[in-house]
């Protein structure tokens, strides 16, 4: 296990991270899976480059919306509190019921339910999706436990549409990367 763990630090400081955070989080429900999605979720946006269209002004912010898990949105106001990605200071927006995903960089649904509406409004934005469902189409990031931990799924299909570029970082780092959507 020690030398997983020393092969794992020297190929990618980022993988190292992201497994060091999604160990156990299967095993803890609730809180620590909170935790875990609100730390993908920061560092996903750090690992995708979006169309120059995508903000306003070079110091724009990068907006991570949140719908169907307040208790992630709040994780995620903390974990964001302060920081940037490049010239973009982070925030976090809490969507409801009918809510448009206008204006937001990175969209967590928490719930199948919610998926329908919000990728409708999504289509055709630079706007990168996540979420925990399988069913649907048009995710880009899933997010899914395998052996008692927190993994993630890319879907490239989904994502060119969008104008957005995943980096080969993020790409390895994911449990699986199909073409489709």
């Amino acid at each position: 296990m020690a030398l997983a763990v020393r092969a794992l630090r020297s190929a990618s400081p980022f993988l190292f991270a992201l497994w060091l955070l999604a160990g156990p989080a299967a095993a803890q429900p609730g809180r620590l899976e909170v935790q875990v999605k609100a730390a993908y979720l920061y560092k996903f946006a750090g690992f995708v480059d979006w169309p120059g269209t995508a903000f306003p002004r070079p110091d724009s912010p990068l907006v991570i919306g949140v719908a169907g898990n307040d208790k992630l949105a709040a994780q995620l106001e903390q974990v964001v509190a302060g920081r940037s990605i490049g010239s973009h200071p982070l925030a976090v927006r809490r969507l409801r019921h009918g809510d448009s995903p206008v204006g937001l960089h990175v969209l967590y649904a928490g719930g199948a339910e919610r998926w329908t509406e919000l990728l409708a409004g999504a289509r055709g934005l630079p706007l990168l999706t996540v979420g925990d469902a399988a069913e649907v189409a048009g995710n880009m990031i899933r997010f899914l436990v395998l052996d008692e931990r927190l993994r993630f799924e890319v879907a490239l299909g989904a994502v060119a549409p969008s104008g957005l570029h995943i980096s080969a970082r993020l790409l390895a780092a994911a449990v699986r990367v199909t073409a489709a959507s």
